[in-house]
């Protein structure tokens, strides 16, 4: 079986307000790419993966008038793709939702919140002292992870949640001391999600479930100059001890060498692109042991995709991210 996260920029900008795509030369939402190119980029990029099952990050819209499951179903058919059964989670107000493309002859899966005193359900409130001042903070998420049930033909079910924490990224600050505070602001709140999540995360684990977190944190050790003031990154504290992800337990060695990336973005001050590692695919130990292998498909890093001159401008037009893979080997029953 295969797994993955993609954050497909703005993907909802191909779509009209009755969720039909817009296959024109007009601008998508990506830089100097028409929205035709980038809708042929993705579907070249979805078949090249592969995959079961698919977490899209930055999905199309839902709201009075749209449908993310029509708008991706309709994507679906159109691409050709095998994975045409949807499901998301809660909607949310962003035009940026989370959901999930499946192949219904290998998988079920199913929208399944659950709520805990650790960590009530993810459209609800959280409450945390984000300041050490003694007073709680109310805590909400602009974009509500995604909780599955995921149930393979051949194979154990498994719960998969699907994320995308807040930005860090201080937008709208006008002097270098804004971007400092709102850096921070973000950071802080950013956090408290990450905190939210793992106590999802320790629910599961205490009850013997196989989890699947992924989707993109917006985050890593190391990432920036703030993370010290508050000692961890959010995937730091997602994943814990249990959880595995190879990319992100390598940026935590001491002096690492060669450092996977999943994102690439342009900085127009420096007139130079800068890389991230981002999008993570973390497991829990009951499939750990089901042989896991992961891929980042990387237009430069990877070299099978370096080799595909086709592949490599695809995944380049199609997003500022780059999917994850995760293949995990179910005995047939």
């Amino acid at each position: 079986m295969r797994l993955s996260t993609y954050n497909i920029e703005w993907f909802e900008a191909l779509f009209d307000e009755s969720d039909h795509l817009r296959l024109d030369e007009a601008p998508s939402a990506r830089h100097e790419v028409s929205r035709r190119a980038q809708a042929e980029a993705i579907a070249d990029v979805l078949r090249a993966i592969d995959a079961d099952g698919i977490t899209i990050i930055e999905g199309p819209n839902t709201g009075k008038r749209q449908s993310t499951v029509r708008a991706l179903t309709r994507f679906a058919e159109w691409a050709d793709l095998r994975t045409r059964d949807v499901v998301m989670g809660f909607a949310n107000d962003t035009r940026q939702e989370i959901a999930f493309l499946f192949d219904s002859n290998v998988m079920q899966a199913e929208h399944a919140p659950i709520s805990s005193p650790r960590a009530p359900r993810f459209d609800a409130m959280f409450e945390i002292d984000l300041d050490v001042d003694a007073k709680a903070d109310m805590v909400r998420f602009s974009k509500p992870p995604m909780e599955l049930m995921v149930t393979p033909g051949d194979g154990m079910s498994f719960r998969l949640i699907g994320a995308h924490l807040k930005s860090k990224a201080p937008h709208g600050a006008r002097t270098p001391e804004e971007a400092r505070a709102i850096s921070i602001a973000n950071r802080r709140k950013q956090l408290a999600q990450a905190v939210w999540l793992r106590g999802r995360v320790e629910d599961h684990l205490e009850a013997g479930d196989p989890l699947v977190v992924m989707g993109d944190l917006n985050d890593g050790p190391g990432l920036d100059v703030y993370e010290a003031l508050f000692g961890r990154s959010s995937v730091e504290i997602i994943m814990g001890a249990e959880l595995f992800d190879p990319h992100a337990r390598h940026l935590l060695r001491p002096n690492q060498q060669g450092l996977p990336t999943s994102a690439r973005f342009y900085n127009h001050l420096e007139g130079r692109y800068f890389q991230a590692l981002l999008d993570y695919i973390m497991i829990s130990p009951p499939l750990q042991a089901h042989q896991p292998k992961w891929r980042i498909w990387h237009p430069f890093e990877d070299a099978a995709c370096y080799g595909t001159p086709t592949l490599c401008q695809a995944l380049l037009m199609a997003s500022d991210h780059f999917p994850v893979t995760l293949d995990l080997e179910f005995a047939s029953a």
